[in-house]
């Protein structure tokens, strides 16, 4: 597997520049923007360069990841949904289904995914959308809720029960019967076209369901949200970047009572403490990418550990700059003050800390038996 090309860096670099506090503050990625990356493979890295992408491993991606973070989390809130429907395609879909949708993908297509329901939020089996054959023809039926990249998508993988499992349907965001609403004023990661998705008896070709059968629900949900999971982790370290570097530039521009800021200890230990918990996520993403690079059977732990531990590192990290920059950083748009609203959504999608604690509390139990002296004595 090859490291980002250095072009792709730049390319990123130049659309973006400084204008994500402008794109924050309108809510919205330009489209020209967002199709330019798109159409050049970078919004789905890893897909191979058969179908397009630029076949990065789990670990080049994530450090793609974070980059693109560390300059607006909106446009990598966009890159986690098409990486995560691309990955989607990979796992479940067939030959054909994988080389349509994926050159579409890496075309300049863009993909948001629907899990989230109105009484199906961390409890996915609360799932009411349902999928059915009719015909030569698959209807879906279904109302889901914050659809990430649903305004920009030309394509909505939805997840719904089929038959007597569930089921994931690619459709095209025209047909009839799909109307998208844009959720208004989102409080984190604004520009990311947040949105909710009513379809109402949408029918389209049997082709558009993924491998064509019904899958278990928690195999479906758990291989796209372990995906999400992982890039929204080093989506986190990317927040904790952008976060230390404005606190450190400002600590050794701003200077009070004669010196400069980051001669007050007090001031030393805020960001001692962001590099310190830049460092602690950047690891623990290093990690879990290395899992899912091997297959390793601690995949899911691991991913689940990196986005719960990153998610807290980048709230706690995002607070402490704002409190090193004050008023500095206390303007809309500013990159401290987004990182601010931007970490907080982190804990909540992709599985809430909540639910992430639990994961990680169940392995725990299972995996440490008490010695059989001591669970004598109970």
């Amino acid at each position: 597997m090859a490291d980002l090309p250095p072009a792709a860096r730049a390319m990123v670099a130049d659309l973006v520049g400084d204008r994500a506090g402008d794109w924050d503050l309108a809510g919205a990625v330009p489209g020209e923007v967002i199709r330019k990356l798109g159409s050049a493979g970078l919004l789905c890295a890893q897909v191979s360069a058969r179908h397009g992408g630029l076949g990065l491993n789990f670990r080049d991606d994530g450090q793609w990841t974070a980059y693109v973070g560390s300059l607006c989390s909106s446009l990598r809130s966009l890159m986690t949904s098409q990486g995560m429907a691309a990955w989607s395609v990979s796992r479940f879909g067939d030959e054909e289904q994988r080389a349509g949708y994926l050159s579409r993908l890496t075309g300049g297509d863009l993909a948001a995914v629907g899990f989230t329901e109105a009484g199906a939020g961390s409890d996915l089996s609360a799932m009411r959308a349902r999928i059915r054959r009719d015909g030569d023809s698959i209807v879906v039926d279904g109302h889901k809720r914050w659809m990430t990249g649903a305004r920009y998508a030309d394509l909505l993988l939805v997840f719904g029960r089929f038959e007597d499992g569930a089921a994931a349907v690619m459709v095209p965001a025209e047909a009839a019967g799909v109307s998208v609403e844009p959720v208004a004023d989102p409080s984190g990661c604004r520009a990311a076209g947040h949105a909710d998705v009513r379809l109402n008896e949408v029918r389209l070709p049997s082709a558009a369901l993924l491998g064509g059968v019904a899958l278990p629900l928690p195999l479906l949900v758990t291989t796209a949200l372990g995906y999400g999971r992982l890039s929204v982790a080093w989506g986190c370290v990317g927040i904790l970047r952008a976060c230390l570097a404005s606190a450190a530039a400002h600590a050794q521009r701003r200077e009070q009572f004669g010196v400069p800021l980051k001669a007050n200890q007090l001031i030393a230990r805020h960001l001692a403490g962001l590099f310190s918990g830049e460092q602690i996520a950047t690891r623990l993403c290093e990690h879990a990418s290395a899992c899912w690079d091997t297959r390793s059977p601690e995949l899911v732990v691991a991913t689940v550990l990196a986005k719960q531990v990153a998610a807290e590192q980048a709230v706690r990290g995002a607070a402490t700059a704002a409190q090193v920059l004050a008023s500095a950083g206390a303007h809309g748009g500013h990159v401290v003050a987004r990182a601010h609203r931007d970490a907080k959504l982190m804990e909540i999608i992709e599985g809430t800390a909540e639910i992430s604690q639990l994961i990680l509390a169940d392995h725990v139990t299972a995996h440490s038996p008490l010695p059989a002296a001591e669970e004598k004595n109970l």
